[in-house]
């Protein structure tokens, strides 16, 4: 096969150089299978798509910071059947960011309501759309950082334009009145425009408390719930489970031990 070199400069001056990386077997099949020149350039261009496709996945997954382990598929709906397994795969289609719907998790803790709301988020990713994934207490502090350095509003109008933006353990700590401030322009400013998915443990009807204006309390709980869909978990702790059965294994390895 001629030294194909030849074609680097010029498809890296047309931002086409990923297609070196798959030339070559390419145009060994190409003349192998007899294929047409149009067959063979679709396949050329489909690679590259899907190279790109991939590189940009990779970015919006780093990019949104969860754990990229809990996805779906290592979600143990058998668990917990209290969950409605079709409710979940029915989000996971991402519809719900197409109608505009912010979707609420709640129940106790270690019920799963982190690990779903990392799992739509990987959905999201997979389809296209920037995620970002914080800890509600975290990302009001690194919010709240910004009135120091006069990097403030930049952070607000970057949460603001994020398609969705997943606010996990809302409300287990209460916000300053400088946090409140924020949380009340996060909310409307990202209202009709862009999705948000919480998870917290605490009841729905504790979530207007966060507020202590009466006003900006009933401004923004009534921007939020608009065509929002909320789910409530009750259930067993995945976590405290794990301990109880791993502190019966060690207890029956150590007792099989001392009966050798």
């Amino acid at each position: 096969m001629d030294d194909l070199s030849f074609l680097r400069p010029k498809l890296s001056r047309l931002k086409l150089s990923g297609i070196m990386e798959t030339l070559p077997l390419r145009l060994e099949q190409a003349m192998k299978e007899k294929w047409s020149f149009s067959q063979f350039l679709d396949l050329l261009l489909t690679d590259e798509v899907e190279r790109r496709d991939f590189k940009q996945l990779a970015r919006r997954l780093v990019k949104s910071a969860f754990d990229l382990e809990k996805t779906l598929e290592t979600f143990d709906f058998t668990f917990n059947p209290q969950i409605h397994q079709p409710t979940i795969r029915e989000l996971a289609t991402c519809r719900f960011l197409e109608k505009r719907e912010n979707v609420f998790l709640l129940g106790p803790s270690g019920v799963g309501k982190s690990h779903l709301a990392q799992a739509l988020s990987y959905e999201a990713c997979k389809r296209g759309y920037e995620v970002m994934f914080r800890r509600t207490g975290a990302l009001f502090g690194w919010i709240h950082s910004g009135r120091g350095d006069g990097t403030h509003e930049r952070r607000l109008k970057q949460l603001c334009s994020i398609p969705l933006l997943i606010l996990d353990d809302f409300r287990l700590k209460t916000l300053t009145e400088d946090g409140q401030a924020d949380l009340y322009e996060l909310i409307c400013m990202r209202y009709e425009k862009h999705r948000t998915i919480i998870t917290s443990n605490r009841d729905f009807n504790e979530w207007p408390m966060v507020f202590t204006n009466p006003l900006m309390r009933s401004t923004a709980m009534d921007r939020l719930v608009h065509r929002a869909v909320k789910i409530t978990i009750e259930g067993k702790s995945y976590r405290v489970h794990n301990f109880v059965q791993r502190t019966k294994e060690i207890t029956a390895e150590a007792a099989e031990r001392k009966n050798l």
